[in-house]
């Protein structure tokens, strides 16, 4: 068996040498040891439409008994598509048992991401998102990377902003906290309409640090005047329930035109219910920070004219 180990750990460091040498700076490591890599890929190196991150870990059985255990992450890959996409990468390791396969995936996912950029036809996310009332942000970032889409998909209510719409909003970058290895850091922008969360969105992920965190967990609320109420949203990204708590967060803080990322590297130690502390931590401090938040008093007052968007809230969370 101990010889078996060593066979696996050479064609691993054989596997890992060829990619880095294949794909140079789009190849990263993320932690040498526990073996975790990331490697962003696009549609086009010199003209990217379409990027996305996919994120590795080689357990030590790889490749002869065990694929390799990996995250997709890029702020448009939803639902369908991101099952779709699974399955292909699963597929591939099934009918190449034993072989190294990442360079295999990751040729599968450049040739989704061709295709995709080659396709004019918006997707039926779309199409579901201008039936409904209310938007839900996840069917919207498909859009993410469509400067040519009808601008009746992205009115939303809010021509009056139009001016204000178009500019990508400052971000701010809050201290990181760092605990058994998993490392949290929180993003902060101010938004006014869902086009900006998309602007934020894609801006950070061209940070391949961000790009390359295991979870970028998200949350926004934007306060329609006209309404009096609130548009929010949140996303997981993979840890469920986390995007949800993040909302309720903001919701008792009463921060209004707000978007909060919190991106998460995971460290191979495993932190259960503390790294919700920690993700709500990073948020409530870089609000505080950027004077987002009112008194107690004003928060509690507010919490009663919150309830009719918490229906919208439920209905986003995974």
């Amino acid at each position: 068996m101990a010889e078996g180990d060593a066979g696996s750990d050479q064609r691993q460091n054989e596997e890992i040498e060829a990619m880095a040498a294949i794909y140079g700076e789009e190849w990263c490591v993320i932690d040498d040891c526990a073996k975790i890599f990331c490697i962003r890929i696009s549609d086009d190196i010199d003209d990217p439409k379409w990027t996305l991150c996919l994120q590795v870990m080689l357990p030590n059985e790889y490749p002869g008994t065990a694929p390799p255990v990996y995250q997709l992450n890029a702020p448009w890959l939803k639902g369908q598509e991101r099952a779709d996409l699974s399955n292909s990468l699963e597929e591939i390791y099934i009918q190449n048992i034993g072989e190294s396969i990442l360079y295999l995936w990751v040729e599968k996912i450049r040739d989704v991401l061709i295709q995709k950029s080659q396709m004019t036809e918006p997707g039926p996310d779309v199409k579901k998102k201008t039936e409904e009332e209310d938007v839900e942000c996840e069917d919207d970032l498909i859009l993410a990377c469509q400067p040519e889409t009808p601008a009746k998909a992205l009115d939303f209510d809010i021509s009056e902003n139009r001016t204000e719409i178009e500019e990508l909003p400052p971000i701010d970058h809050g201290i990181p906290i760092t605990d058994r290895r998993s490392t949290f850091q929180a993003h902060l922008a101010p938004v006014v309409c869902p086009k900006q969360v998309k602007m934020v969105l894609a801006k950070l992920y061209e940070n391949k640090k961000i790009a390359s965190a295991t979870h970028n967990i998200y949350a926004y609320r934007i306060y329609c005047e006209d309404k009096q109420t609130f548009l929010q949203d949140c996303e997981d990204d993979g840890e469920t329930a986390a995007g949800g708590r993040l909302l309720h967060l903001m919701e008792i803080l009463n921060v209004r035109n707000v978007m909060v990322v919190v991106s998460r590297w995971y460290g191979g130690i495993l932190l259960g219910p503390d790294r919700f502390k920690h993700i709500n931590n990073c948020a409530r401090n870089i609000l505080v920070e950027r004077n987002y938040t009112n008194s107690p008093e004003e928060s509690s007052k507010a919490l009663g004219k919150n309830k009719k968007v918490r229906k919208d809230k439920k209905r986003s969370e995974h």
